[in-house]
């Protein structure tokens, strides 16, 4: 499964980069660098490094769980194709979730920032598109939230957080790896959209 083999390369690198901070400082996602310094790679590593175990995990887990609704659609739908999309749809994930930041952050050498967010969330709300009846169940909350319902409160409470920017957390990543998720997947089959619009509002 193509989830698994990127939960996997992303553990290796990330334990590697936890026991080598030289590796972690020439991974992570620095715009200054990327412009000045002509280290456009840093667009793509900064996805497979990340500050902790906790970071790590809760990134790997929330891919795994999202990762098997989307593949399952994408085989239905695209059969020997599916694992291609899926590929392009975290990688595009990675890269577009950072153009924001790169744009904001070009000429600051100080600002910094790691980990598979962006493109996880891409992942996610592929899946909302493909199935926003299912259930997402939030840490320890025994009812859960329909999928587009959460989205969108996903989608507003990351663009509050981001114009606030007062934690260290990405939180323009979180949300324009959220757009190009709902974006890359109805351009790949204008149908998921029709889907999404008739599995909410039945009768329609």
């Amino acid at each position: 499964m193509a989830s698994i083999l990127i939960i996997l390369i992303t553990v290796v690198v990330s334990i590697v980069a936890f026991n080598d901070r030289e590796i972690f400082d020439k991974l992570k996602f620095n715009a200054y660098y990327i412009k000045h310094n002509k280290q456009g790679y840093r667009f793509f590593t900064h996805a497979f490094i990340h500050v902790d175990w906790m970071h790590l995990l809760v990134n790997m887990y929330v891919l795994w769980t999202f990762g098997k609704v989307v593949l399952t659609f994408f085989q239905y739908y695209f059969g020997y194709k599916a694992v291609y999309y899926f590929v392009l749809l975290y990688i595009g994930g990675i890269i577009f979730s950072s153009i924001f930041d790169y744009a904001k952050h070009k000429n600051h050498e100080g600002y910094n920032a790691v980990g598979a967010s962006g493109a996880v969330a891409s992942v996610v709300f592929a899946s909302i598109i493909l199935h926003p009846g299912a259930s997402i169940y939030i840490f320890f909350i025994p009812i859960g939230i329909p999928a587009a319902i959460f989205g969108l409160l996903y989608l507003v409470y990351s663009a509050y957080m981001a114009k606030k920017a007062n934690d260290n957390i990405g939180h323009n990543a979180h949300f324009w790896g959220s757009i190009f998720g709902i974006i890359y997947t109805i351009i790949l089959n204008p149908g998921f959209f029709t889907r999404f619009v008739s599995e909410l509002f039945p009768g329609m």
